[in-house]
């Protein structure tokens, strides 16, 4: 059975500290903590009171930490070092924050590391991975970073601009491949231990990353990766984390704690301070036995979902460069609007059949849509929005017509105010179904939202927010003026549908009601 090392980095609120070394020691873990030496003596000396006879607890030798520089790394082998010495029976080796609290029970945490005997670290390929967003990338590297962007920014940026103008640049050592990755990983010893060695003897290696910036990303990505076999590796971390639009950590808090427990993930950060309530649930829950964890969705584009409702997603303006392009006066495009995609193909189907004019299905959100050859420009979906006129007339003319029908998403309301400020005579068909939980649940699994073995409580949550998503782009669409809107509803009678749709389309009321000769229309 695995026995964990937890290796704990913080900077503050001792008190917490305190009470997350007892959680993970009262269940036969170990914890090597190092504390900032920026903060006070009197703090240390409380934790060092606290710990006086937990044999399970060792303190590390304290080093003063600044973001993005070696120091964090310095601390971090220091605790390793410690822990190394002191917890001869550890297998594991789990780096942490302050922040960080289980979101899975301990008898879970060393199920999952007993399964495989290999090493948890995020290490990407540093040039040729896309893991920086923003900011220096070779520069990192090629040149030294004396200073603190954070603390000392204009003499960190004066002695950049120095050493690029002189040239002054240097390589890696020439027998590493630098790497890059999460600064939280899982350790065997086995390899904790060479690490720890390969510092001893390669004092080259310490120089050169010392004066690396932000080193905490690529010391041990790249060590681990030159010192244990490819297989024995897995590129992840096990520590969840979300980052906002604006590369700041996500809080969690209170409300979180069947979204973290649903991740396939064993710690989380960063954990509010605030939220007292979901500190004491996993608290509770590390200590458990028994329980199992049923894998609820990807936590990521839940977050983004939920939070990015009326943020993205809502363009009403067309493109720039697409203002110039026109279907054509004499033309005429048909839009079968329905979230239920089936319900949308069979009516564009039966108009086919019934009238003649040429329809494709969601050709905006699949790639399969029953597109002809053209050339190249229906390849992508990315290709198929940002030309859509030009593909929709390449389309009309391979059909030799002036009519096409078309079918869309309910989301898709910049595409509709596109076509609609077009020359061409657009109609608009929304289609209102009923959405029973059963749709709303695959829906919730299309998006990525939900996992196949999600519980209830989980889709419980995420259902109302469904609901009002599809409510708002509903009214969305009747609010945009649109010329020619047509309703055909679940609820309307088979001759209030006839109706609409004959005034909507302009056609005969007899040529509706053959259109509309499907029994099944509505059904999932």
């Amino acid at each position: 059975m695995a026995k964990i090392a937890y290796i704990l980095l913080c900077h503050t609120d001792p008190h917490a500290i305190i009470a997350q070394a007892h959680r993970m020691t009262s269940v036969g873990d170990f914890i090597s903590i190092h504390f900032d030496r920026r903060s006070s003596q009197a703090e240390f000396d409380l934790l060092a009171k606290a710990f006086r006879d937990n044999p399970r607890v060792v303190l590390a030798d304290r080093v003063r930490c600044g973001w993005g520089e070696w120091s964090l790394v310095a601390a971090t082998l220091n605790a390793l070092r410690a822990a190394i010495d002191s917890f001869p029976r550890a297998t594991h080796f789990y780096l942490l924050s302050g922040d960080c609290m289980p979101i899975k029970s301990a008898e879970h945490c060393r199920a999952m590391l007993d399964r495989e005997n290999v090493d948890f670290i995020e290490s990407h390929d540093y040039h040729r991975s896309d893991w920086i967003k923003t900011g220096f990338t070779e520069e990192r590297l090629i040149y030294r970073h004396y200073f603190n962007e954070r603390t000392q920014r204009r003499l960190f940026y004066a002695s950049y601009e120095v050493q690029k103008r002189l040239g002054v640049t240097r390589a890696p050592p020439r027998d590493l491949q630098v790497m890059i990755g999460s600064q939280w990983w899982c350790l065997r010893r086995a390899t904790v231990q060479s690490v720890l060695a390969f510092c001893a003897a390669r004092r080259d290696v310490i120089a050169f990353f010392r004066t690396t910036w932000i080193p905490d990303e690529v010391f041990f990505q790249t060590l681990v990766r030159h010192l244990v076999p490819h297989v024995e590796l897995r590129n992840r971390t096990l520590t969840f984390l979300i980052f906002s639009d604006y590369g700041m950590p996500v809080n969690f808090y209170d409300d979180h704690y069947d979204l973290l427990l649903g991740q396939d993930y064993l710690f989380a950060r960063k954990i509010s301070p605030g939220a007292l309530d979901l500190k004491r649930r996993l608290g509770d829950l590390y200590a458990r036995t028994g329980v199992t964890f049923a894998p609820a969705g990807d936590g990521r584009r839940i977050h983004a979902f939920l939070t990015g409702r009326g943020r993205i997603g809502r363009r009403f303006a067309p493109r720039f460069w697409e203002r110039g392009a026109t279907l054509g006066l004499d033309r005429e495009l048909t839009l079968l609007v329905c979230k239920k995609w089936h319900v949308a193909k069979r009516l564009a189907a039966r108009i086919t059949e019934v009238t003649g004019v040429p329809s494709l299905g969601y050709l905006f959100n699949e790639v399969e849509a029953g597109l002809p050859d053209l050339g190249g420009i229906e390849k992508t979906l990315a290709k198929r929005q940002r030309h859509r006129r030009a593909l929709l007339r390449l389309v009309l003319d391979h059909f030799g017509g002036d009519r096409l029908v078309l079918c869309l998403d309910s989301d898709a309301i910049d595409i509709m105010r596109d076509f609609d400020a077009d020359r061409c005579t657009v109609r608009i068909v929304e289609l209102e179904c009923a959405f029973g939980d059963d749709y709303l649940a695959g829906h919730a699994r299309r998006l990525g939202l939900l996992g196949e073995d999600a519980s209830a409580a989980a889709l419980g949550r995420l259902l109302p927010t469904l609901r009002a998503d599809i409510a708002f782009e509903s009214d969305a669409i009747r609010d945009a003026g649109f010329a020619h809107l047509t309703r055909l509803s679940e609820r309307q009678s088979p001759d209030e549908r006839v109706r609409h749709l004959a005034e909507g389309l302009e056609i005969p009321g007899e040529t509706a009601a053959r259109i509309l000769d499907l029994p099944h229309l509505f059904s999932d």
